[in-house]
């Protein structure tokens, strides 16, 4: 049964499953996730935090799949009694576009299978890291990026879902864009031109209504998770961003759940470093309007 250090992960999510008493996490743990053939996607059982039961396959891509490369940020989402795994692919050609696949299964262990016809991001689009939102109205959306290396200042954008949620519904709506954060700073990697990251949305709302986005970008070159509200209170926004990361020291693309225990806690991953990535539990509250580290 590993320790949660000893388990190389990137983009962790957390889901918790009260009813078995226990905690799943899911994540973009193939040894070389940037290249190469992918296994799939792996789960694992705590009830702790701490030990790991695991990993178990939660997808292996069947025959013909369209993607065997860059499987990516995997998170687990109940809607209309069953279960659903948003991730993101890419492919060896790069005129196919990297995009969110939706999958679906009848235990949040899987087995998962493909749900939607390909990706539901935009063909044409360079594309990663879709999560689930449902609206006050229960409109089913997925928000996710477009990706910097295509636009140069990725943007977070949201479509809205089928209530099946094979399919999107209508055009996106871009929500922002990297550089309107006052934290965010200009990468300049070797192997792309310069550009503004976004990676990782994720959607919380408190306790007071407020709706909040993590995402993560990057601060001094180091990756960091930020913070937007909506000043509606609605995934159309405007979006205003916390002027200061909540997290800087080289970790990010979080996400917030409610540990069995009652903590309220932060996973991200961290170092931003292959393979020495390990997801990172950091306990937090809710203050009026937005979230602090405790």
């Amino acid at each position: 049964m590993p320790r949660l250090d000893e388990i190389q992960i990137r983009d962790p999510f957390v889901l918790p499953d009260p009813a078995r008493r226990r905690h799943l996490l899911i994540g973009s743990t193939d040894a070389n996730i940037w290249s190469g053939p992918a296994a799939g996607f792996d789960v694992y059982s705590s009830t702790g935090l701490q030990d790991w039961d695991g990993p178990h396959p939660a997808f292996r891509p069947p025959s013909g799949f369209w993607s065997r490369t860059q499987y990516w940020a995997p998170e687990i989402h109940e809607h209309r009694g069953r279960w659903h795994l948003f991730a993101t692919f890419g492919h060896d050609d790069p005129a196919v576009r990297r995009g969110t696949q939706i999958l679906v299964a009848d235990e949040p262990t899987g087995p998962y299978a493909p749900h939607s016809d390909g990706p539901v991001t935009p063909t044409d689009w360079e594309c990663l890291d879709g999560t689930l939102h449902v609206d006050a109205l229960g409109r089913p959306w997925m928000v996710f990026c477009h990706e910097w290396v295509q636009v140069r200042d990725g943007a977070v954008c949201a479509v809205r879902l089928s209530e099946d949620l094979t399919s999107a519904v209508g055009e996106p709506v871009e929500l922002f864009t990297a550089s309107q954060a006052p934290w965010a700073e200009e990468i300049r990697p070797s192997v792309h031109e310069p550009g503004f990251v976004t990676d990782g949305p994720f959607l919380h709302r408190t306790a007071d209504g407020t709706l909040l986005m993590l995402w993560a970008s990057f601060r001094g070159g180091r990756y960091a998770q930020g913070v937007a509200v909506s000043t509606t209170g609605s995934i159309e926004g405007p979006w205003r961003h916390e002027p200061e990361p909540l997290y800087t020291a080289d970790g990010g693309h979080g996400m917030i759940f409610r540990a069995l225990d009652g903590r309220l806690l932060l996973t991200l991953h961290s170092p931003n470093r292959t393979p020495e990535e390990r997801a990172m539990f950091i306990e937090l509250e809710e203050i009026p309007g937005g979230l602090r580290v405790r």
